[in-house]
């Protein structure tokens, strides 16, 4: 009997220049490069290959990257006959890339989708007004509650609950740094400001999920081959409407990662493969539930390792 899998797509904050460094004589790699140039009408493959940082760091860029990345690593994978999954889900941005790779929407309208993602997140909230900050070594439910006590007149909120005692708060700046402290007080072992240009998953966002809502009406979509566990209640969508609503409602709602892992779980899922750049997620995964393997397949030698081992 074939063991059960899942994919999951990392996002923001795992690009790096280089990050496919390793698949750089791939042909199957380098088409997809050459297409997202074409794509985009810029030179995203000289960015990804050489930078610089800032350039590739700017959200506009950062998110085209990250999708064309991870797919290019899912599409080599099952051109040397990786197993196809039973389930993905990706993280926030990657939900993008879980879309993409499991058929769901063509990889050019995707590039397109997400480019428009970025610049919307970017203009609904101006550059430092509002920021998010990692919450760690505090129960979920506190944060939640201390962010409430925070608000004010203003918007501070849970937005990632990545692991157990790791929540991500976002909101406006005053607001945050409130929320910050009063996390210290409770005794969170460190409150980080994270290094982004706005409060995003927020309901500051409301005004780029209404935009990217009239965007998604006109890209084509289809169920996808695939199911995928979204973001906002980790439930999979059977309807192409399902999808993009989920899709809109997903940048100013709360991304529920830990739940997703725990639900791949109570499917029977015994590896997780993370495809993309860095191992973020599979750090996740292991702190989540350590009972299921969880491995990244981010170079050429991991994943000719991860295919051999089967």
């Amino acid at each position: 009997m074939t063991k059960k899998i899942a994919f999951v797509f990392p996002g923001q904050g795992s690009q790096s220049v280089g990050m496919l460094a390793s698949f750089v004589d791939i042909p199957l790699v380098d088409q997809i490069l050459n297409r997202a140039c074409d794509t985009l009408g810029f030179d995203l493959k000289k960015l990804i290959t050489e930078g610089p940082a800032e350039e590739l760091n700017l959200t506009v860029n950062t998110q085209p990257a990250l999708l064309t990345a991870s797919y290019a690593m899912y599409s080599y994978w099952r051109s040397l006959g990786g197993a196809t999954p039973d389930i993905m889900a990706g993280h926030s941005l990657g939900e993008y890339s879980a879309l993409v790779c499991a058929g769901a929407l063509s990889f050019e309208d995707g590039l397109r989708l997400v480019r428009f993602r970025a610049e919307q997140m970017q203009q609904a909230v101006p550059v430092g007004q509002g920021s998010m900050a990692a919450i760690l070594g505090l129960p979920d439910e506190k944060v939640i509650e201390i962010c409430k006590e925070a608000s004010g007149s203003g918007v501070v909120e849970a937005v990632n609950f990545n692991t157990p005692g790791q929540v991500v708060i976002a909101g406006e700046i005053a607001q945050l740094q409130d929320a910050m402290q009063r996390c210290k007080d409770a005794g969170a072992k460190r409150a980080l400001p994270l290094k982004v240009s706005g409060p995003f998953h927020s309901s500051l966002m409301k005004p780029a999920a209404n935009k990217l809502a009239e965007r998604l009406a006109d890209v084509e979509f289809t169920v996808p081959s695939i199911p995928i566990l979204h973001n906002v209640d980790v439930k999979t969508r059977d309807t192409v409407d399902g999808i993009k609503s989920a899709l809109s409602d997903q940048v100013a709602s709360a991304v529920l990662w830990s739940k997703t892992i725990l639900e791949m779980e109570s499917m029977g899922i015994e590896t997780i493969y993370e495809c993309g750049p860095g191992a973020a997620l599979t750090g996740m995964v292991k702190r989540i539930t350590p009972s299921v393997s969880s491995k990244s397949i981010n170079t050429l030698e991991a994943i000719d390792m991860a295919l051999k081992e089967g």
